[in-house]
């Protein structure tokens, strides 16, 4: 409820000091009358849980006649970055439309390192155009012009638009904002924009800001649509965070694992396979499988039993489980095992979508006919549903399948394949099982963003009553799995779901009880985590564990999730103690997420150069001339009998030049051996990071590298350059 209209508000600051103020009191009215000095420094404001400008009036943002929770943004709130970026955009929208004719504007949203602005333009920009560009930003950020906010009912909007020549923006009021009665701009000098806000006081606060690349883009994502020019660029509140960001950018190209993994031999994605399908060559394949036998040898000491699964399933698996339709833009398309399967899958989504007109209608019977679909319930005359109905009812006695794009529901159908009672519960199945996401081409990113993955999958059926202990258990296997990699700076976002969208699936009641469940356990468990709505998976809330790497990013990677819904959608049934049946409670896990995300994060992470105990070559043993070759392939013999991964360079050339390429293909540990060696039974002993350890007898050096090894030590071979806190942009708030 609005109070714009009272006399009076009340205000209540961080440190509980509620007091009153005219109801046109804006939050930058606070901040002054606090100092000079922190209304200078404030660039928002959060009122009621919402960040908004710092100078809108706060009656107009009360919910009700309770006191107005306010807390004042600053350069310290990470939140005010978000906002400054935000205005940066519009900065550089301004700057591109007093450069350069007919430009359309799209929009303009911050991102995770900075922010975009797409434009539809006749000229075609390229990065030599950055220098004027930016050259033209800095003009504007001088002049300190206000950001000011202002509303326009839709139809007037549509006519601002218009007369503006803006028809992306005429198009977006008609559509994406067809169900709202008003709308808002913002105006900075002679630049208007449609906008929801909130922007910072105003240009003058921008004190560091650069263009960073061009690329192409669609309008509102649709390949079919227009094609824009995304101009994306970063902003900071000084230069010395500007200058640390673009060092972390250059030691993150440093890491990428895409070079790295091509130039030591880990993966291949090749367009002829098949974009998104990672080719394992056999240095990966060796990490993979060492990541996989340690977490298997895990898994069964925990009491999992392993389980394989098909790569494909009906399609009704899928309808059943709820992943199919409601994921089908992420999925492949079904497999027909009739001639006229794809047909009539095509025929029923344009009934859907409203698409189909009664001429097409009709070709589509002709079409049905010749290939032999008989459909004789089916009549023009009938409703979209009833038409529906029928289709389905065909499609239903004709196979259709789907390549996996989760495993959960064959795991499901493991569960009901015999009777179960409490006495066999938990029952926790676990699966390394590949799925298939039709991704878009755009977002496809080496091992970390692909088309077939592979999950370290499980699943628990538990009782009510076993949940929190279940659920306790698999938060500890995914910290444990972590921390064995060296990952210990994380933190657990607790996913729920967005109670306005209609994506999820199962009863309130269900949701309610999941949510409040996993809720306990996260805060008996002791761990820090934060709760963020909208993230939830379609059938139930999960932990997620975001990951920090050793320059500061973070990556999600290990995820739990709770379900009550689809044992009740499989009707999943175990006998009680009762003698009654009961419905089981399903927790889905995943440490490492999957197989090809979390091993390009590690490539990353350790800039290739392996962990002794995850290394795909631990040891080369280099002879020091073609007379110790005998001796080399023996030392080699009994580090390979010992368990490791040895090989031998039995290459032509100095002993300084085997040792350089060692260390340039990352191996662990070096076994230098000549007639001195030979003689003695030992070896001389160099480490990729301390340099040479000196000679010792073969037997010491094994069970030196053994101990590492089983220890699973890890040391960070490549140093960053970069400090993890190098681009934090800021921690707690201003104290009142």
């Amino acid at each position: 409820m609005s109070t714009a209209s009272s006399a009076t508000i009340q205000v209540q600051l961080p440190d509980g000091t509620i007091a009153k103020h005219p109801a046109n009191t804006t939050s930058m009215d606070i901040a002054r009358g606090i100092s000079d000095g922190l209304a200078r420094s404030v660039m928002a404001a959060e009122v009621c849980g919402r960040i908004v400008d710092a100078n809108r009036p706060l009656g107009e943002l009360a919910e009700d006649d309770s006191p107005i929770p306010l807390r004042l943004l600053t350069p310290r709130d990470s939140e005010a970055l978000d906002v400054l970026r935000h205005s940066a955009a519009h900065v550089m929208a301004r700057a591109v439309m007093r450069l350069y004719k007919g430009v359309s504007l799209a929009f303009g949203p911050t991102t995770s390192g900075g922010f975009y602005y797409d434009f539809d333009i006749p000229e075609k920009i390229s990065e030599d155009d950055f220098p004027k560009i930016e050259a033209e930003i800095k003009k504007i950020i001088k002049e300190k012009e206000p950001f000011e906010r202002f509303i326009l009912d839709r139809d007037e909007a549509r006519k601002l638009c218009d007369d503006l020549d803006q028809d992306l923006k005429v198009e977006h009021i008609d559509t994406g904002l067809g169900d709202q009665a008003t709308v808002s701009f913002y105006r900075q000098g002679e630049f208007v924009d449609l906008c929801r806000g909130p922007h910072i006081p105003d240009a003058g606060k921008i004190k560091a800001i650069k263009l960073m690349s061009i690329a192409g883009a669609y309008w509102k994502g649709d390949a079919s649509g227009r094609q824009l020019q995304r101009l994306y660029g970063t902003a900071f509140f000084d230069k010395k965070e500007l200058a640390a960001y673009l060092e972390l950018l250059e030691e993150a190209r440093r890491r990428d694992h895409r070079v790295l993994g091509k130039q030591h031999g880990l993966f291949a994605i090749n367009p002829e396979v098949g974009q998104g399908l990672c080719l394992w060559l056999p240095k990966g394949a060796r990490v993979r499988a060492t990541l996989e036998d340690f977490l298997r040898k895990e898994l069964l000491s925990r009491g999992y039993d392993p389980v394989y699964s098909p790569h494909i399933g009906r399609v009704e698996l899928y309808e059943t489980s709820g992943h199919f339709p409601y994921y089908r833009e992420s999925q492949f398309s079904p497999l027909f095992g009739s001639e006229a399967g794809g047909m009539i899958d095509a025929w029923m989504q344009r009934l859907e979508t409203g698409t189909l007109d009664a001429d097409s209608e009709e070709k589509l019977m002709e079409a049905a006919k010749v290939l032999g679909a008989e459909i004789p319930d089916y009549k023009q005359s009938a409703t979209n549903e009833a038409k529906l109905e029928v289709l389905h009812r065909w499609q239903k006695v004709h196979e259709r399948y789907l390549v996996k794009p989760m495993n959960c529901p064959h795991h499901c159908h493991m569960f009901k394949a015999q009777p179960r009672s409490y006495r066999q519960l938990p029952l926790r199945l676990f699966e390394f099982g590949t799925v298939y996401r039709h991704e878009q081409t755009g977002e496809l990113n080496g091992m970390l963003r692909v088309r077939g993955l592979t999950q370290d999958d499980a699943h628990i059926f538990c009782t009510a009553d076993q949940v929190e202990a279940e659920f306790k258990a698999t938060i500890d296997l995914t910290k444990f799995v972590l921390e064995s990699v060296g990952l210990k700076d994380y933190r657990v976002q607790l996913s729920l779901r967005d109670p306005k969208s209609d994506k999820y699936v199962g009863s309130e009641e269900n949701w309610n009880h999941a949510e409040n469940a996993l809720r306990g356990v996260m805060q008996n468990s002791g761990l820090q985590f934060n709760e963020e709505a909208g993230e939830a998976a379609f059938y139930g809330p999960k932990a997620d564990f975001m990951v920090s790497d050793c320059i500061g990013r973070s990556w999600q990677l290990g995820t739990v999730q709770l379900d009550y819904n689809l044992p009740e959608r499989f009707k999943l049934e175990y006998t009680g103690n009762d003698n009654s049946t009961h419905r089981p409670v399903m927790i889905h896990r995943a440490p490492f997420g999957s197989m090809e995300r979390f091993t390009g994060m590690l490539i990353e992470h350790f800039a290739g150069a392996f962990p002794m105990w995850l290394s795909p070559e631990q040891v080369r043993v280099l002879p020091l001339s073609d007379k110790s070759i005998d001796y080399a392939v023996a030392v080699a013999k009994q580090f390979d009998e010992a368990g490791f991964k040895v090989t031998i360079d039995n290459n032509d050339g100095k002993v300084q030049a085997k040792i350089r390429n060692a260390q340039l293909d990352l191996v662990n540990y070096m076994a230098v051996v000549g007639p001195k060696e030979a003689e003695s039974g030992q070896v001389a002993l160099r480490d990729r990071i301390d340099g040479n350890l000196g000679s010792m007898p073969i037997a010491e050096a094994i069970a030196k590298l053994k101990k590492e090894t089983d220890d699973r030590t890890v040391r960070q071979a490549v140093e960053s350059k970069v400090s993890a806190t190098a681009v934090d942009s800021g921690s707690t708030g201003h104290e009142y």
